[in-house]
């Protein structure tokens, strides 16, 4: 599910915003899949998955802000000190795209946040305002599925994805209050 048709590629593996840059470029071809391994015998998992039947058919990206680039972003700003989750990666396999599918993803990884303690989750996806977003960059999610699994806007971004501004959006998980920055 996360891994390019050229299992010996460079790319993503959904480590580009989970490492800091140095790491991510050092990692290549086989490395990047069992580093992605590796991180799923840890005790909380690197993100969650969709299920048809029996075949994985979509995955969402979610873990602590704080063990993220996110982290040190100078272009996704931090709201509060809440130790809030970060939401970042939304991919469906081709051929189950358009069925919900995506909003069931971004739903469970913000279930799952919250069954870690997560008292937030945030994402940070386009505005796009309904138009179409190039699907090499739709894994960022688009405001109005978050909007629908219960994100509200919490800043505007100085990050853009495929042309379209990116937003800070955010759910509320527990009833912690943020704390002023």
């Amino acid at each position: 599910m996360l891994g390019p048709r050229n299992p010996s590629a460079d790319v993503c593996w959904c480590l580009s915003h989970r490492l800091d840059s140095a790491t991510n470029r050092a990692l290549v071809g086989p490395a990047r899949a069992e580093y992605v391994r590796s991180l799923t015998a840890l005790p909380v998992a690197p993100g969650v998955l969709a299920y048809d039947g029996g075949e994985v058919v979509g995955w969402a990206a979610v873990a602590p802000r704080s063990e993220l680039p996110f982290e040190r972003s100078t272009k996704i700003p931090h709201v509060d000190d809440l130790p809030v989750w970060s939401l970042w990666c939304i991919r469906v396999r081709p051929g189950h795209r358009g069925r919900g599918i995506g909003h069931a993803l971004v739903g469970g990884a913000a279930d799952y946040a919250a069954s870690q303690g997560a008292p937030a989750v945030e994402g940070y996806p386009v505005d796009n305002q309904g138009r179409r977003v190039d699907l090499t960059m739709a894994y960022v999610g688009t405001r109005s599925i978050f909007e629908k699994a219960g994100f509200t806007k919490a800043a505007d971004t100085a990050s853009v994805a495929g042309g379209f501004p990116r937003v800070l959006m955010r759910r509320t998980l527990t009833g912690a209050q943020p704390l002023s920055r």
